[in-house]
């Protein structure tokens, strides 16, 4: 397959990455999948290049890259791995870019070269269990006692919730159903009052790890809050702009591995004495895969380029993460029917494709809301 490539350094990233799945993740994918096992060693090696502070500049520990090298790091990790694709897409964009782009300079320099370097797992904590979407309505609160916050609540579906060193939580810090009542802050593992949770036994993603994470009077100081009191939604609303392109670069790379693995098991499985390839109904399905796998890439393209050029993204990031992912389900799905009963065997990957590609419609906010994103920007 070939789609436009941006620059010479994003081929160079992509063949880096691509290397590294090869060697550090294919064979291993199944035996983490089966165990649940998150591999923390592992994005330590990511961290040495460069590939966990992707987006953090320089000065702070990173690599200084941009958004298209950022996307084809996700894309060729989730092409054999759909969980470690995931993890580094949170790291990345999630906790690391929430500190990058809201910290302060003590902040930054306290916290991203360790972020950057994966000595450090970032973590992200907005989802609680009744407010998936209805963020005004946060049942974690953080109470102002002087120099000082105490933190009581829950969080839930959060990625590296057990093993994150550095967690950004988003809580709610004035009354219920109000504007501006939700305020950023960074909390480190080993607080006091700060623990993790259940850890969820998944469909899919399964190394990638998501537990809830439990707070109860953790009283952490001012000087960890992000930004003004009040402003914690405005941020995340920023930060998800961003994280829509990292789920739609994970549901490229998985719908990418599981097109090529058709396409190969297609042109190597015979039938009649010719290969399956050969017949109209695969050969159909294999157009309408790749055709709709090119149109997902341009949109990521686009609202990579948006994001780089800082300017306003939300609708177009949306449409790359709404369009990417349920391209991704739908090319999962047939890449299963083309290898028939094996494809439905944990000998090949097309099975773990078709499980981690749901979550692409789920994480960052369902395909549903994505369309109410779009349709409210389309209608202003």
């Amino acid at each position: 397959m070939h789609t436009t490539q941006v620059s010479d350094l994003a081929l160079e990233i992509r063949q880096m990455a691509a290397d590294f799945a090869a060697r550090h993740i294919k064979p291993y994918v199944m035996e983490w999948d089966e165990a649940q096992k998150f591999p923390v060693e592992l994005f330590q090696k990511l961290g040495e290049l460069g590939m966990m502070g992707v987006l953090v500049p320089e000065q702070y520990g990173g690599a200084g890259l941009g958004y298209h090298e950022y996307k084809v790091v996700i894309e060729e990790i989730a092409k054999v791995c759909g969980s470690i694709g995931l993890s580094v897409a949170a790291h990345n964009s999630l906790c690391t870019n929430h500190i990058l782009t809201f910290g302060s300079e003590a902040q930054k320099n306290k916290y991203l070269p360790a972020l950057a370097s994966g000595e450090h797992i970032g973590a992200w904590a907005l989802t609680e269990p009744n407010t998936g979407s209805d963020a005004g309505n946060m049942k974690c609160v953080a109470t102002r006692q002087g120099d000082n916050w105490v933190i009581n609540g829950s969080k839930c579906w959060i990625t590296h919730g057990i093993t994150g060193n550095t967690v950004v939580l988003l809580a709610r810090t004035g009354p219920a159903h109000t504007r501006d009542n939700c305020t950023a802050f960074i909390i480190e593992r080993g607080m006091e009052g700060f623990k993790a949770g259940k850890k969820e036994n998944k469909l899919g993603m399964r190394a990638s790890e998501t537990a809830e994470i439990i707070f109860d009077n953790c009283v952490i100081s001012d000087a960890q809050r992000m930004g003004e009191v009040g402003e914690g939604f405005k941020q995340a609303m920023t930060i998800l702009d961003g994280g829509r392109i990292s789920i739609a670069a994970l549901s490229l790379g998985i719908a990418k591995g599981a097109f090529e693995a058709a396409l190969q098991y297609s042109q190597e499985r015979k039938q009649f004495d010719k290969p399956i390839s050969s017949f109209q109904g695969i050969s159909f399905k294999l157009a309408d895969m790749a055709t709709e796998i090119d149109a997902a890439d341009l949109l990521i393209q686009r609202a990579c380029q948006l994001k780089e050029d800082h300017a306003q993204l939300t609708k177009e990031s949306a449409m790359a993460k709404y369009y990417a992912s349920e391209v991704a389900v739908r090319t999962a799905t047939e890449a299963v029917q083309i290898f028939g009963g094996y494809g439905y065997t944990k000998d090949f990957p097309v099975e773990k494709f078709y499980r981690d590609a749901k979550l692409c419609t789920i994480g960052e906010g369902t395909s549903e809301i994505q369309k109410i994103v779009i349709a409210r920007e389309l209608l202003r």
